[in-house]
């Protein structure tokens, strides 16, 4: 049974703060943001035809309303986020059990105390602006808007290419761009080495994409790949939807390896590719409390 109200007052991502505790208890109090995303889906009955539905800025309008939702839980003390990006359950977000009311109160308090851009305030039922990034550790800038942005900012050969230089960094090896069009999406084939005795040829899609790919990409790309290779992989500056990851590891089928916008950005992170690694320092006043007196 759906978990989302209609009900008056206040945004509609007021409804997601009690949805995404109950995600995170389902999840065992902590889980990365793909696998609220997910479980928040199942548990409100978000359609693919929701999943798509997209903001005048190009985000998809679930995705931002989860991204707000998580902005104020973090805000209110109900969540944590680490630096790598696991939302866990604070003690107060445990023992929570918030009604409409109580998230509409959350929202009111939150908006109140804390000094938010005009753009960036949201009283409206639909929230076109973007979250804003929740983070424990102080920016100067939201590095990873600005990345994506410049991401999809590239022309498609860019993006084949820059993602040519990803495989080949993650350790793919003969990765080849074939900028083929009619050839059911494939994008090019690389070879990832297992081990001496063991290699796996590998087609991928890469798509600089806005919004959510559906299940039917997941099968046009699979019907390409049939009999060319053993593993496929879809590279997206996008989402994909709940019923794409569910057709992308249906049984009887090649699987096929799914990079949404966030796990791409994680990898360009891990590799430290195409970003400048910045040092910073906080005051630690447990240092200075033993000169105090």
């Amino acid at each position: 049974m759906a978990l989302i109200r209609k009900e008056k007052g206040g945004p509609q991502f007021v409804e997601y703060f009690p949805i995404i505790l109950v995600a995170l208890k389902d999840l065992g109090g902590s889980a990365r943001p793909a696998e609220v995303r997910d479980r928040v889906v199942e548990l409100a009955e978000i359609t693919d035809e929701e999943q798509e539905e997209l903001l005048l800025s190009g985000q998809p309008r679930f995705d931002n309303r989860v991204a707000w939702a998580r902005f104020y839980l973090a805000k209110a003390g109900f969540i944590d986020s680490s630096r790598r990006g696991v939302w866990t359950l604070t003690d107060k977000g445990r023992d929570a059990k918030l009604s409409h009311e109580d998230a509409l109160k959350i929202f009111r308090e939150i908006q109140a105390a804390f000094i938010i851009s005009t753009d960036e305030i949201v009283d409206t039922e639909e929230a076109e602006s973007l979250a804003p990034v929740v983070s424990n550790v102080p920016v100067t800038y939201d590095y990873r808007a600005k990345l994506l942005e410049t991401l999809l900012a590239l022309s498609p050969n860019g993006f084949e290419r820059f993602t040519q230089r990803l495989l080949r960094e993650s350790g793919f090896q003969d990765v080849t761009v074939t900028g083929r069009s009619g050839d059911g999406g494939i994008d090019g084939i690389g070879i990832l080495q297992v081990n001496k005795l063991v290699s796996f040829k590998v087609l991928f899609q890469c798509k600089r994409y806005h919004g959510s790919v559906n299940p039917s990409h997941i099968r046009d790309f699979r019907g390409a790949m049939q009999g060319r290779a053993d593993k496929g992989i879809i590279i997206s500056t996008g989402s994909f939807t709940t019923d794409a990851k569910k057709e992308a590891v249906r049984d009887g089928v090649p699987p096929i390896e799914l990079v949404d916008g966030e796990k791409l950005i994680e990898m360009l992170e891990e590799l430290e590719l195409g970003l400048v690694s910045v040092q910073s320092f906080r005051v630690d006043d447990r240092f200075f409390n033993d000169y105090r007196d």
